[in-house]
């Protein structure tokens, strides 16, 4: 407790030096940032496959490339993000002038998840050095390998005052957020969300939470089936479908449910092989205690593609399953792993109904040929994000904000999202030393004419 104060205090002591708000050292910052990463890729994609058994191709395009390109566009673009904006200025203030202008926090915390150790880390980081902040984080240790890599990469690039790393458990993490933060950055559960909040309240700390849920597919029937098959199965079982936008469970019409099946199972062939188990294309499941906790969701169901595993690897086969029981936290969890729910639907009324019953979910997914479906499905459902004829994409853009809503969090980031984030927007406004005289007492007649003359405008 008292080492984790002692980093704050400095970090706090660091910041108030204001050398984090040169637009110079946060571009100097990233700089040294990329060049590390660039030098280490191959070490990178190594620590991914020991902890997550993550294919290489994987580890750079959904990891490694993703972080580059948002360091790239915050190079590119921070002294325009950091510059104070003019915005207009109400009559009644002639003739003062009016800004919005960016200044960070101060020192944030960034807590991280597993699932995508590198990428969950460094993105929300690179936006924290882009606005200017110092930042303390901690990465999960389920992914050991990868927290102690980025424990050495804050070591030999920043100074500790300025970038620290914390590892530990979920004890370590209590004590974290115990303290004061000028903002907290977290993405995980849930459940861990709201703890974070609760903490967070008692010191009226600002924060964001990317969280999860459960993700729908809806597959209308007018659909091109054998492309929907081959993305879903694509954006589901990408890393053992440990992924938090992951289709969670498809809603699909009952008159292609069969043929969506039956282009499910090939999709799946053609991606692992029929052997999955043997296959350099496929993950593993992080550890025995979420192991142990999917291999029991396979009996809630009927099998009809998959269900194989092996405890001593890991290893869950990429499953279809079926005629779930309605008491099942298939229905009613986030899966968070490579088992797929069908469900059959006779109209979208009822594929509606179905959704609203859960909370909004952080991502929703929509394969129709018809815009106005697609329009119609859109203004029903609420979501995070949204992705059409398509799965994930969504959250690999550092063009489009990756952003929860409800129980699957708050709050926004990726590229200029991510100095938003971490930036409080400040309102300015510079008054001339000439001032109108009518604004003052005592009011009289001209006033009065004033307020007609206001009045014309509204």
């Amino acid at each position: 407790m008292n080492s984790m104060k002692s980093v704050l205090e400095k970090q706090r002591d660091f910041f108030a030096t204001n050398t984090t708000k040169s637009i110079e050292f946060r571009i100097e910052q990233l700089h040294a940032l990329k060049k590390y990463l660039i030098e280490h890729e191959q070490e990178i994609i190594q620590t991914l496959y020991v902890d997550l058994h993550k294919p290489p191709f994987e580890s750079f395009t959904a990891e490694f490339y993703l972080i580059i390109q948002e360091i790239n566009l915050a190079l590119k673009k921070i002294s325009c993000w950091s510059r104070p904006h003019r915005v207009p200025t109400p009559l009644t203030h002639f003739p003062a002038s009016s800004y919005s202008a960016p200044e960070p926090y101060g020192v944030v915390l960034i807590i991280a998840p597993w699932n995508y150790p590198f990428q969950l880390t460094l993105i929300p980081l690179i936006g924290a050095i882009a606005a200017g902040n110092c930042a303390l984080l901690k990465p999960s240790e389920f992914a050991p390998q990868t927290a102690q890599f980025l424990a050495q990469m804050a070591q030999n690039i920043f100074a500790p005052e300025y970038i620290s790393v914390v590892e530990g458990d979920a004890s370590t993490a209590q004590e974290l957020i115990s303290h004061r933060f000028d903002y907290i950055f977290f993405t995980g559960s849930t459940r861990v969300g709201t703890s974070v909040m609760l903490a967070a309240a008692q010191h009226l700390t600002p924060l964001t939470l990317e969280l999860g849920g459960k993700s729908p597919t809806i597959v209308h029937e007018d659909a091109s089936i054998q492309q929907a098959a081959k993305k879903i199965a694509w954006g589901k079982f990408l890393n053992a479908g440990q992924n938090c936008i992951a289709p969670d469970y498809v809603l699909v019409h009952s008159s292609v449910k069969q043929l969506l099946i039956e282009e499910l199972k090939q999709s799946i062939e053609m991606l692992y092989g029929k052997n999955p188990h043997a296959s350099e294309s496929y993950g593993r499941i992080v550890n025995m205690k979420h192991f142990d906790r999917l291999h029991a969701l396979l009996k809630d169901g009927d099998i009809i593609s998959g269900g194989s595993s092996e405890a001593s690897d890991r290893f869950i086969e990429p499953t279809l399953i079926d005629n779930i029981k309605p008491e099942s936290a298939l229905l009613h969890e986030e899966i968070f792993g490579p088992i797929l729910p069908i469900i059959s639907y006779e109209s979208l009324d009822e594929a509606f109904s179905f959704i609203k019953e859960k909370p909004k979910p952080l991502a929703l997914y929509i394969f129709s040929n018809s815009k106005k479906v697609c329009a119609h499905i859109l203004q029903e459902l609420s979501s995070g994000t949204a992705c059409i004829n398509d799965t994930v994409l969504q959250g690999s853009s550092c063009h489009l904000p990756l952003t929860g809503v409800g129980l699957s969090g708050f709050g926004s980031y990726h590229g200029k999202k991510s100095f938003d984030t971490f930036s409080h927007y400040r309102s300015l406004l510079y008054s001339n030393r000439f001032t109108i005289i009518f604004r003052y007492p005592p009011y009289r007649q001209l006033h009065t004419r004033i307020m007609q003359f206001l009045r014309w405008w509204l």
